[in-house]
C-alpha cells in the first residue's frame, strides 16, 4: 500500500510518499515547499489571497506527484495558521475544488501527540525524563515525556512567524526587540515552566526544521555528518549555543553564508534561535538532542498502526 502524507505547516508544507508492508514503510519521496501561508497576516487570524495562490499551488504540485506514484490513500494535515484562521472554511473549499484533496484541520494537542510519535520512534529515549520542543511557525508543542509515556503537553500558540511578525522588525535583532520577546515569553510560558518544576525534565529533545537546520550547521562545522537515515541528528549542547549566537548576532547575508544555512529558513531562525537559547536558560537542561522525525512522520506512524488494528479486527471477526 502507498500512502501519502501533507503536512501543512505555516511556513513550510511537506509531502512524504510511503510504501507500506506488514508493519515496515519505506519512505521513496520527500518534499518541501516554502508555501509561507502565514505570512502577514497570521497575526490578524487572516491567510491572505496571495498566501491562498502559494496554498494552492504547492497543494497542487504535491498532487502531480501524488497521481504520479499509484498512491492509495492522502492523509493532509493543517496546522496553526489554518486551524485560527478566520476564512479556513473559504480556503478549505477552495483546496478541495482545484486540487481534490479535503485535509484535516488538526488542535494543537492532537498536533503535539504526532509530534511525541514521531520523536519516541526516533530516539531511545528508554526511562529518560525529557522536553520535546517543537518550533513551528504559527504554534510551538512542547511535551514532557518519562520515556515512552507522554506525561504533560501543551500547544502554544506563539510560533516564529507571529514573533518574527510582531517583534522583529530590524536586522539583525536588536537588544531591545531581544528584551521584549523575552518578556514576553516569561509571561505566556508560564505553563511550561510550571511544569517543568513538577517532573524535572534532564533533557531538551528538538524536532522539526529548525532544529534540524541547526544540526546541519553543526554538522558542517564539526565535519561530523549524519548517516543516511539516521533518525538522531548530530549535536551537541555547547556547540549548539555557540551557533544560536552566532545566527542571533547575524544580519540575513552574514548568515546565509553560514554553512549549513538554507533559505527556507534563514528569516525565521533568529527567532527560532532566541526561543531555544531562552528555554535552556529557563529550564537549565545541560543536554540537547535532536529527532529527525517530527509531525508528519508521528501522523504516518499512527496511520499504520491505525491500519494494523483493523487488519486484526477483520482478521477476528472472519474467524468468527
Amino acid at each position: 500500500m502507498n500512502l501519502a502524507i501533507i503536512d501543512m505547516g505555516t511556513n513550510t508544507f511537506h509531502l512524504l510518499l510511503v510504501k507500506v508492508e506488514n508493519e515496515t514503510f519505506d519512505i521513496f519521496h520527500k518534499e518541501k515547499i516554502a508555501a509561507k501561508i502565514g505570512a502577514n497576516g497570521i497575526n490578524q487570524r487572516n491567510i491572505n489571497d496571495d498566501a491562498i495562490d502559494r496554498c494552492l499551488t504547492a497543494l497542487k504540485s504535491f498532487k502531480q506527484q501524488i497521481d504520479s506514484a499509484h498512491i492509495h490513500e492522502i492523509y493532509a494535515f493543517a496546522t496553526s495558521a489554518i486551524r485560527n484562521a478566520k476564512n479556513q472554511q473559504f480556503l478549505m473549499q477552495k483546496i478541495k475544488k482545484e486540487v481534490g484533496i479535503e485535509p484535516r484541520i488538526i488542535s494543537g494537542m492532537e498536533e503535539a501527540s504526532f509530534i511525541h510519535y514521531g520523536v519516541c520512534a526516533a530516539l531511545n529515549i528508554d526511562t529518560e525524563r525529557c522536553l520535546i520542543m517543537d518550533i513551528g511557525g504559527g504554534s510551538i508543542e512542547f511535551i514532557i515525556s518519562k520515556g515512552l509515556e507522554p506525561i504533560w503537553m501543551k500547544s502554544f500558540e506563539i510560533g516564529g512567524q507571529r514573533l518574527m511578525e510582531e517583534f522583529h522588525k530590524n536586522d539583525p535583532i536588536t537588544t531591545s526587540e531581544i528584551s521584549t520577546i523575552k518578556s514576553y515569553l516569561e509571561i505566556n510560558l508560564q505553563p511550561l515552566f510550571k511544569a517543568c518544576d513538577l517532573y524535572s525534565p534532564k533533557t531538551l529533545i528538538g524536532s522539526s526544521g529548525s532544529f534540524e537546520t541547526l544540526s546541519e550547521i553543526y554538522q558542517r562545522k564539526m565535519n561530523r555528518y549524519a548517516q543516511e537515515k539516521e533518525t538522531e541528528l548530530p549535536i551537541s549542547q555547547n556547540g549548539m549555543l555557540q551557533i544560536l549566537k552566532e545566527i542571533i548576532a547575524k544580519k540575513k547575508e552574514e548568515r546565509l553564508l553560514i554553512p549549513g544555512m538554507i533559505e527556507l529558513r534563514v528569516d525565521m531562525i533568529v527567532i527560532a534561535s532566541l526561543l531555544i537559547e531562552f528555554i535552556l536558560k529557563k529550564t537549565r537542561l545541560k543536554t540537547t538532542r535532536i529527532s529527525s522525525y517530527a509531525m508528519k512522520e508521528g501522523a504516518l506512524l499512527q496511520i499504520i498502526k491505525s491500519h494494523k488494528n483493523e487488519a486484526k479486527t477483520h482478521s477476528k471477526n472472519i474467524d468468527k
